[in-house]
Order: C-alpha cells, then structure tokens, then sequence
C-alpha cells in the first residue's frame, strides 16, 4: 500500500476563463496537481483502492472527531470528482484505466491511500 500526504480536493467545474483568470478553486486544484505529481503517486491500471482520508473539521469536538475517524464520508467533494482530479493529476489519457475502487473516509489528516489488488475485477 502506498500512503501519501496530500490533501484530497475535487475536480472543480472549469471554463475558459480559467486559463487567465486566478479564481482560488482553480489555483488550489492546480496546486494539487503539481503535489500528487511531485510526491510519484503511481496508479495501477486494474485492481486498484484508492482511499481518500478527508481530514476532520477543526471545529469538531473531540468525542466526534473520536467517533468519525475512519467512518464513510457522505458529503461532498464527491467520489468521482476526486477520482477525477487525481488521474487527470497524473495521465493525460486515462483511457487505460479500466478498473478501480474508490473509498471515501474521515481521518484526522489528509491522505490519499493507494492498494493493487492482484486479481483483476
């Protein structure tokens, strides 16, 4: 398993604008990219888990934070949205993909957590 110390995002809706304009969501979307780069994150083209720890709200008390960790995140970003901001991070064509499993979990920091299974789905 292959653990790596990046805070998950979602893929942000995108215009053209985009390519001039300094909104922040773009500009942290950007900056994930170059981290999951920078860090060699290798995604298997079959039989993958890819785990995204969502870190916890600092706002949150202890006794919840205690009950949450690890627990299913239901809230947004969304599943596939994070999924895709993390190939488009790493392929230009991600055609090749062609199975994977995504999880979502509250952690108390942020993760992106990388298993191959080595049975094809």
């Amino acid at each position: 398993m292959q653990i790596f110390n990046i805070i998950p995002m979602g893929k942000p809706r995108m215009t053209r604008a985009d390519k001039w304009k300094k909104r922040d969501v773009v500009l942290r979307y950007r900056a994930f990219c170059d981290e999951v780069r920078l860090n060699g994150l290798v995604m298997p083209e079959t039989g993958g888990h890819i785990t995204f720890v969502i870190p916890m709200p600092a706002s949150w008390s202890q006794k919840k934070r205690a009950a949450m960790k690890g627990q299913a995140h239901q809230q947004k970003p969304d599943a596939d949205n994070m999924l895709k901001a993390l190939m488009d991070a790493l392929f230009t064509d991600d055609a090749h993909i062609w199975a994977v499993r995504v999880t979502k979990r509250w952690g108390e920091t942020g993760q992106i957590l990388i298993s191959t299974n080595e049975r094809a789905a």
